[in-house]
């Protein structure tokens, strides 16, 4: 017996055909939209479409999509800074991270390496 077609793959074929109409309808059958939700539902079918990891061959058209109508920092967040959807190499960056917390002015940088850190 074959199991029945995941909520995921279902929606990702829906997404496949960048039929705004269809994604809402299908969302809205689902009860995961209502009709007046989203206010822009095409916003959000290129930001499914850009998240979606076996939609990858879409990517550069839902960047494209979501810069030219002003929504850079999203694309950015979701699809990678300054990438053009290029394959991963399997490197890492250079190992050094930094965090920056939500609250305001509890950034934590890498250590200064010029400056000599105490040791208790």
């Amino acid at each position: 017996m074959t199991e029945p077609v995941s909520f995921r793959q279902r929606l990702d074929a829906v997404l496949r055909t960048l039929d705004v109409k269809q994604v809402q309808d299908f969302l809205i059958a689902e009860k995961q939209w209502s009709v007046d939700t989203p206010e822009n539902p095409e916003f959000a079918m290129w930001l499914m479409v850009a998240g979606s990891p076996t939609l990858k061959d879409l990517h550069g058209r839902a960047r494209e999509w979501l810069v030219a109508h002003g929504h850079q920092e999203e694309a950015d967040a979701i699809l990678g800074r300054g990438q053009k959807q290029r394959p991963s190499s399997g490197k890492k960056a250079s190992g050094r991270s930094y965090t920056v917390s939500k609250q305001k002015g509890s950034k934590q940088f890498p250590p200064d390496s010029s400056k000599k850190q105490k040791r208790w």
